[in-house]
């Protein structure tokens, strides 16, 4: 006597289970430009390694007899598997069921089982594909009540999770209410172009309640999200490029804050010197030039990964590798706002540091910051509190941090390039300018009468400009030790492996939840 005939149920109950929402829901799911949810699964895991948990769960009905007459999975399915051999957790929103319907006490099964949890216990990362309209109305009426929401534990541990282990948000599909917050809960983010949208509330509860008329695309595209609100930081063209940059972006993080990141050869001489490095920074103070050239100079071929491109665009954060170590590259990008600190450049970099500082990645900054935006629109964004938290994230920072000052260096956004309070070796090129402001503008506030007062107040003005020219020379600075070194920039890349590879030393003393105590501004 066997129990073959128990087995045969499960394995027909399984079977309907992938059947998810029925055909003509799989169908509409695919017309919109958009996988299923297990369509997903597979195409981001490696092949044959997901191994389902509650691959029976859901909705039964049975007749008279106890026989099945119908089953319907729950709207979404969690289990594990692997990218690049690298366990994961995962966490998927089926639209077809029920427009992917997140009630948040639907996600805690027998005992409190949440897939976060095993996330957790398994120090492995964690991904959501998330694809869900939020809740519906009606699971009021089906359940025949109201429901009292707790507090976010009932979500599930997130706290937790963002302090130990790497967590990953793909927004798939159109996400109200629930679901855009654990986009936010996420160390990284990514959306894709014209197949996905977040808000609080849709369209039809926001025109309904503030009397408005607004698209979806115009309420929460990637033009909002990406480029605006910072919610998001990247944006995929397609699904299929959602998982490239998924799977790209964890290569660079250990399983857990329990390890270190992960090193591979990339067949880069760590002792590389490229003669553009030179000329790459223009003598004319006001000519611009891109610091994404500078930076593939320096960094590890093709090893560059940003992150939030299109969010508070002064600053770049990169991903990157040196001699085959991950880091976390941070600059300023003069093309934008002339490369000065504005208050989404603040924020970026300030949670770009948390999550390097999290997950050990040694930080490097190469600076060329003008100062903090200065103007209405910059007070209007509270640029003060945002510097101030920015501050107070550089003074909790505990992995290795070095500064190469390329150009400009005033103010006190200028003084943010490294940590505060421990050593901080710098060093510069031949071409960095610092103080406390730029001569231009300082001599103009310091000597404005005599220079209005002049026959020739731009003569005037030129002319003590060039006076104090001579006092900005980079080698006066490094003769009173103010600046520890100056380089030549063809020197920057082989310093700055020695670096990555000395602060290894370091990260593994390090291993562990980062604790920081008190209030940030």
């Amino acid at each position: 006597m066997s129990w073959q005939n128990e087995i045969d149920e499960l394995r027909r109950r399984q079977e309907l289970a992938k059947q998810m929402g029925g055909a003509e829901a799989v169908a509409r799911q695919h017309a919109k430009g958009r996988l299923t949810v297990r369509e997903r699964i597979d195409a981001l895991l490696d092949a044959n390694s997901f191994k389902e948990i509650g691959s029976i769960f859901g909705k039964a009905e049975y007749d008279d007899k106890g026989e099945l007459k119908s089953f319907t999975h729950a709207a979404h399915v969690i289990g594990t598997g692997r990218i690049n051999g690298r366990a994961v957790c995962i966490d998927g929103g089926d639209f077809t069921i029920r427009g992917g319907w997140s009630d948040p006490t639907s996600f805690v099964g027998v005992g409190g089982f949440t897939i976060e949890k095993m996330s957790l216990e398994r120090h492995i990362p964690f991904i959501r594909l998330l694809d869900s309209a939020g809740g519906s109305v009606v699971s009021i009426k089906n359940r025949g009540r109201t429901v009292l929401l707790g507090n976010p534990n009932e979500f599930g541990p997130w706290w937790e999770l963002m302090a130990r282990v790497p967590v990953v948000s793909a927004a798939l599909g159109d996400l109200g209410g629930h679901p855009p917050v654990r986009v936010a809960a996420s160390h990284w983010s990514i959306m894709t172009k014209g197949t996905s949208n977040l808000f609080v509330a849709g369209p039809p509860l926001v025109n309904q309640a503030l009397y408005t008329n607004i698209k979806k695309e115009e309420l929460g595209g990637y033009k909002v999200h990406a480029y605006q609100s910072g919610v998001v930081d990247n944006v995929a063209e397609d699904e299929e490029d959602a998982f490239c940059q998924i799977k790209t972006f964890l290569s660079y993080l250990p399983q857990s804050v329990w390890h270190q990141p992960p090193r591979v050869e990339t067949g880069d001489d760590p002792n590389r010197s490229d003669e553009e490095l030179i000329s790459i920074i223009p003598k004319q103070r006001r000519k611009l030039y891109s610091i994404r050239d500078v930076l593939k100079h320096i960094v590890d071929k093709d090893s560059m990964f940003e992150i939030s491109p299109f969010y508070g665009r002064s600053l770049v954060t990169f991903l990157a590798r040196m001699d085959g170590y991950p880091v976390a590259v941070i600059s300023n990008d003069c093309m934008f706002s002339g490369g000065a600190q504005t208050a989404a450049a603040c924020e970026k970099m300030t949670r770009f540091i948390d999550f390097a500082d999290t997950f050990h990645l040694p930080i490097i900054y190469l600076v060329d910051c003008p100062g903090f935006m200065i103007g209405p629109q910059s007070e209007k964004e509270g640029i003060e509190r945002k510097s101030a938290r920015l501050a107070f994230a550089m003074a909790q920072l505990t992995v290795p941090a070095m500064a190469i000052i390329l150009k400009r260096s005033f103010g006190v956004a200028g003084a943010l390039h490294g940590h505060i309070s421990r050593l901080n070796l710098r060093y510069a090129w031949p071409s960095g300018v610092w103080g406390s402001l730029p001569i231009e503008g300082g001599v103009m506030a310091a000597y404005r009468r005599e220079i209005e007062a002049a026959p020739d107040p731009e003569a005037k003005r030129l002319e003590l400009e060039n006076d104090f020219a001579q006092y900005a020379s980079p080698f006066r600075t490094a003769e009173a030790f103010d600046v520890e070194e100056i380089i030549d920039p063809r020197d920057t890349r082989p310093i700055l492996c020695g670096f990555v590879r000395d602060a290894q030393e370091i990260t593994a003393t390090q291993l562990g939840p980062k604790c920081r105590v008190g209030v940030r501004p």
